[in-house]
């Protein structure tokens, strides 16, 4: 990949230094710059595109125009269509900053998008057949709207039709109210109940003899509260049931303007008020079936959601806002791709890495964070002299790409404009597709790399996709894990109001304001993304089933959250040894009453539990665990009970190398005719207390009870009728 760069000061309207930007520029084949690009600096553009052979380009250049200007010279030049990537140095930076701050922050943008570039993930798509059946609930407009190209059922409802205005000749008319909706696009079902059962011939003998207003003419129907009566007997086919009949119906695409959403979000092919113009263009985009990027990777042999009917980790069906997760069986939880919608919810609230968003992918994200943070050359370069060009405080902002990044281009404006004087300090921006797609792990690699805060921008305070107050638990979780860590707060979330840049303004300054420089050297620390183990991952009872090899996928919750608290406290000093508000990471207790049996290390799906017959011990490693529950659920005695936070005493590193630690001792009970340890003494307690009395004669010439021999012995016992031990 030939990268170059060209940095634009827009008619010097931005206030940025183009030279300093160019000097901040790293790793790119070619750096240049121009006071209006989009016009007068096309020519030498294209020079320098054939000059260096360049087959990417990162412009300093928000305005749609003029972007659409500089793609057509990239294709003339043999460039495919998307080599072409921007950066906003104006709305974002040289119009809301002084010229030392968005200078420095346009190099960083630059630099960060070169490294996104690097990590960026290989487009996809996938598909899903569906069919053209809508049903549309009480909204005759839109059934009549839609009938054209779709087989349309208007569900009554409950009201009439005779007299509606729209054209309902190609629509079919279903009685009945709605008591549930169910599924996913292609495969929706509604449950109906209706007075009248479907042997109605419509003979209108109920509508006449029936109390006033109670029975609907088109279609008949009657209403629920309709008092019994003679008048029910009129009916000629039997078909008035007042106990009311229910019937389920398919269909691929439902309308339901009444219906509460079901999910922040909304669901694919379930609409819900307001109905305009967009959605019948939705509905109709939908007929036949659809087809969408992949937004996600998944890896589910390392999900942690149960095993052996034991339920687990339910993290990504109770994040996802659009209903596009769900667990399918008790220890099993299923994806449906073609209702994702992209805002990450389910990524960052699994710890294993069993879902991946492919774009932005973590690795990206991570990169992009390193770059912004990175000083420019070995030496510090400009990037750390505070006298010049600079980013005094360095604060990573998570910017959601929908309500805020608009917000935040619209105070550029109005302070290009004239309008509002907007200015606040130069945040350093990473752009997801929600704050949804930010979780722990993402913060604690920034407080890693150096960064002085963490800023989550996002909606105002109602997020499209996961509703009221988003990130307010991870905002205290997070603040608890840096305080514990001995850095102090360092988190906070933001909802920029386009038409009130006064509070963001104040907000993000008083922010930035209370924050300590971080004692975490900027530009040392790059993500591998996993667990650096002291030790492989060991065989236990798991080996028998094929996992012991597993290999968490990198760029995971748990590991990624891990490694970034290791770079930390290399440069701190905590206080305390549990680090709270860190989820992904659990610590075992187990009480007296463990009987040994191998049931919580066959049931962990990420092997941090495994048993020691010799020594009959059960064994914990924290290293490894995700706080998925399973074990505690699975446990037969009850005795396991899990604990959230991170303990540095117990990983390897403090510990020899040793990561695990033993969190139960018991005894092994020996044979008393070869001598072998078979089970444990509390198993053999356990048993013998429920069923000793029962079993007490079945071996006459036993010494003691057959509960002191292994299984052949028993055996040899119990069949040799009389013989000798």
């Amino acid at each position: 990949m030939r990268v170059g760069s060209f940095v634009c000061s827009c008619a010097d309207t931005c206030d940025v230094d183009l030279e300093g930007v160019r000097e901040g520029i790293e790793d790119v084949e070619v750096a240049a710059s121009s006071s209006l690009l989009c016009q007068d600096g096309l020519p030498a553009m294209e020079e320098v595109v054939d000059e260096y052979d360049l087959d990417q380009l990162i412009v300093t250049c928000p305005e749609r125009g003029a972007q659409r200007k500089i793609e057509r010279v990239a294709e003339q030049r043999g460039l495919h269509p998307d080599a072409v990537s921007f950066v906003d140095q104006r709305e974002s930076a040289g119009w809301v900053h002084g010229e030392a701050g968005a200078t420095a922050k346009t190099a960083r943008m630059v630099n960060a998008r070169y490294a996104g570039l690097e990590a960026e993930s290989v487009s996809r798509s996938i598909s899903r057949e569906a069919g053209d059946s809508v049903a549309v609930v009480a909204d005759p407009e839109t059934a009549a709207a839609l009938s054209g190209e779709a087989e349309v059922t208007l569900i009554a409802d409950g009201n009439e039709y005779v007299d509606a205005a729209a054209n309902l000749d190609e629509v079919t008319i279903e009685r009945g109210r709605v008591v549930d909706v169910d599924g996913r696009y292609g495969d929706f079902s509604v449950r109906l109940e209706a007075q009248v059962t479907a042997d109605c011939i419509s003979c209108m003998k109920c509508v006449h003899e029936g109390p006033d207003g109670a029975v609907t003419r088109y279609p008949v129907d009657i209403d629920p509260d309709a008092p019994e009566g003679e008048w029910t007997d009129v009916c000629p086919t039997d078909a008035i049931d007042l106990e009311g009949a229910e019937r389920t119906l398919a269909f691929d695409q439902i309308v339901y303007p009444a219906a509460g959403r079901r999910t922040r979000g909304g669901r694919i092919g379930f609409y819900t008020a307001p109905i305009d113009a967009a959605t019948i263009s939705a509905v109709k985009d939908l007929l036949g079936g659809i087809e969408k990027p992949d937004h996600l990777d998944l890896e589910m042999d390392v999900c942690a959601a149960g095993n052996s009917s034991q339920p687990g980790c339910n993290e990504c069906v109770e994040a996802c806002p659009h209903d596009a997760v769900e667990r399918s069986r008790i220890d099993e939880v299923e994806f449906h791709k073609e209702a994702c919608q992209n805002c990450g919810a389910c990524t960052s609230a699994c710890p294993t890495g069993a879902t991946r968003l492919r774009e932005p992918s973590n690795e990206r994200l991570a990169r992009e964070v390193e770059a912004l943070l990175r000083p420019t050359d070995e030496e510090g370069g400009w990037v750390l002299d505070r006298s010049r060009s600079d980013v005094d405080t360095a604060i990573v902002a998570f910017v959601c790409s929908e309500r805020a990044d608009d917000a935040l281009a619209e105070y550029g404006r109005l302070a290009a404009a004239g309008k509002a004087e907007v200015e606040y300090p130069p945040i350093l921006p990473v752009h997801v597709n929600c704050t949804d797609t930010v979780g722990e792990a993402h913060a604690m690699h920034a407080l890693a790399c150096g960064a002085d805060g963490v800023a989550i921008v996002g909606c105002g305070g109602d997020c499209l996709h996961s509703g009221p107050d988003p990130k307010a638990d991870l905002v205290a979780r997070l603040n608890r894990a840096a305080t514990d860590l001995g850095l102090s707060e360092r988190v906070g979330f933001f909802a920029p109001d386009p038409d009130d840049h006064g509070a963001f303004v104040e907000e993000i300054s008083t922010f930035a304001a209370e924050l300590d420089d971080s004692s975490i050297p900027a530009g040392e620390h790059e993500a591998t993304g996993g667990i650096d183990s002291a030790e492989p991952r060991s065989a236990n009872s798991r080996t028998q089933s094929g996992d012991a090899d597993r290999e968490t996928p990198p760029f995971d919750s748990h590991g990624w959250t891990l490694e970034s608290v290791r770079a930390i406290v290399e440069h701190v000093d905590p206080d305390r040894d549990v680090i709270r508000g860190l989820k992904d990471f659990g610590r075992m207790d187990v009480a007296e009453g463990c009987t040994l049996t191998p049931t919580c290390s066959n049931l962990c799906p990420t092997d941090a539990i495994r048993r020691d017959e010799e020594t009959a011990t059960l064994e914990f490693n924290h290293e490894q665990c995700v706080n998925c529950g399973t074990c505690e659920e699975g446990c037969i005695e009850d005795v396991i009970t899990m604990r959230d936070g991170l303990d540095l005493s117990l990983l390897p590193e403090r510990r020899d190398g040793d990561p695990w630690i033993e969190v139960f001792e018991g005894s092994m009970r020996e044979c008393a005719r070869c001598g072998t340890p078979f089970t444990s003494e509390e198993s053999v307690e356990k048993i013998q207390s429920e069923v000793g009395d029962l079993v007490a004669d079945l071996a006459p010439s036993a010494s003691g009870t057959i509960f002191d021999y292994c299984g052949d012995c028993r055996a040899t016992l119990l069949y040799d009728r009389g013989g000798n031990e």
